[in-house]
């Protein structure tokens, strides 16, 4: 991948031929349900169906992956504080009265200093699972509009969607900022591997120290970069206008009403079923 170049997609998909603002409809309706969904097996299907969907048009496994992994100690957190923790939170959306009706997974000898006493629900831990799914939606549903969609296209499709034209201007920047940001990381990493300098045969411990050392430099430069912008719009007079001429041209075609149109009637049904069936709730009948 070009260092210039955000985009991660490298195949051509239904879902990368689309507009932007269909894209940002989809991320939003998804959220809401994400948001809504209170269900450990609906929040995991909404999950699978969105890595899937990843997979499908083209975002890279080697990013999902590193995103499991650098999530799975949060995840683990989340499942004890839960599990030991969340109770009157269950309690209300169970219904339940007293402690008593929570299922217990295994309770600490009373005699035990400080955790004496302390138990563990499957209640919690259910919930825990259904945070986890939610948390997973709502960081791999960016990435399916933003890596299947060009910069530039971003911007039109943006403004074309009544955003302020400042506001997708930073947001664009803030993308093409990643790029420049990890070639200069690896630049840096390289000069310290041409000095004698051996990551491969160094403890964990030592790498984070070097990486640590690592940010400043970083850091100096981007600020470097960011003043270099400033007066680059300064001597072009960016007013942050949205009343000026694109490149690029921000079309809806039918494929793009279809997909806004299924999305809707998939919200209002979700809300619908949840409202009315309370299908969607913890403890619910799905």
């Amino acid at each position: 991948m070009s260092m210039m170049k955000f985009q991660t997609v490298e195949r051509d998909s239904f879902f990368s031929r689309l507009d932007f603002r269909p894209k940002l409809f989809v991320v939003m309706i998804v959220t809401i349900i994400a948001f809504a969904w209170e269900s450990p097996l609906l929040q995991l299907i909404l999950a699978v169906v969105i890595v899937a969907t990843c997979l499908l048009v083209g975002v890279k496994w080697s990013y999902i992956r590193t995103i499991l992994l650098i999530m799975i100690p949060f995840y683990l957190l989340l499942l004890l504080t839960h599990a030991f923790f969340n109770r009157d939170q269950v309690m209300a959306l169970e219904g339940y009265d007293s402690l008593d009706q929570l299922r217990r997974i295994f309770t600490f000898p009373e005699n035990w200093p400080i955790i004496g006493g302390s138990f563990a629900t499957w209640d919690g831990l259910i919930y825990g699972f259904n945070v986890i799914f939610k948390t997973l939606t709502l960081t791999l549903v960016i990435p399916l509009a933003v890596f299947t969609t060009e910069v530039n296209n971003m911007i039109v499709g943006m403004v074309r969607a009544k955003i302020p034209y400042k506001i997708a201007f930073i947001f664009s920047s803030t993308l093409r900022f990643f790029p420049l940001l990890i070639g200069e990381f690896t630049a840096i990493i390289e000069a310290q591997r041409l000095r004698g300098l051996a990551m491969e045969k160094m403890s964990p411990i030592k790498r984070v120290k070097v990486y640590s050392k690592v940010a400043v430099p970083l850091i100096l430069g981007a600020l470097v970069k960011s003043q270099q912008l400033e007066v680059v719009l300064q001597s072009k007079a960016f007013s942050g206008s949205p009343d000026r001429t694109y490149l690029h041209e921000s079309i809806l075609k039918p494929a793009d009403y279809a997909i806004m149109v299924f999305f809707t009637v998939f919200f209002l049904t979700a809300f619908f079923l949840l409202i009315y069936y309370k299908i969607g709730t913890f403890g619910g009948p799905i």
